[in-house]
């Protein structure tokens, strides 16, 4: 089971195409951390997030997560200990909250970016989002809920994610 990011708007699964965004800056094989471009290769994909004190638990087979309050994504190139992974938010290292005020977390879903053997520096919190008017990412790819959550019921644990 493969998705396939065919260009900076197209994201395909089976027969389903679905609208999506990329970075900013388009694609990359070098990336680079705050760079704003989406990581080309071939990519397991993690955990499925989600905000319950906002949303249902979605209908999937992926293992499924609840965004806490304190939650947040390591992007601290300097924190070998950290760096590319999920923390508290009252640690003393750069982050991304995971519980946003805007929509855009409410899901997502990890890609296994810069994961196995973490380097610094190279990238970190590559995620399938939302997003409702298709602007450009820091990285991540976007798509619609509605998408989001027709595709989260078609995939399995085994599904990979291949960035042309």
């Amino acid at each position: 089971m493969l998705i396939i990011l065919k260009n900076k708007d197209t994201l395909i699964f089976d027969e389903f195409k679905f609208r999506c965004c990329i970075g900013k800056n388009g694609f990359s094989k070098k990336k680079v951390e705050g760079d704003k471009k989406t990581p080309t290769g071939l990519f397991s994909l993690g955990h499925l997030y989600y905000r319950a004190d906002k949303k249902e638990k979605p209908d999937t087979k992926i293992k499924t997560i609840k965004i806490l309050k304190n939650m947040g994504w390591c992007n601290d190139s300097s924190s070998r200990e950290f760096y590319n992974k999920i923390i508290n938010t009252r640690l003393k290292v750069k982050h991304e909250k995971l519980r946003r005020n805007d929509f855009k977390y409410d899901y997502f879903l990890h890609i296994k970016y810069n994961w196995k053997k973490i380097k610094l520096g190279i990238g970190s919190a590559i995620f399938i989002h939302l997003t409702k008017d298709y602007s450009p990412t820091a990285g991540c790819i976007g798509i619609s809920e509605k998408d989001f959550l027709i595709l989260i019921k078609l995939i399995n644990k085994k599904t990979k994610i291949k960035i042309l």
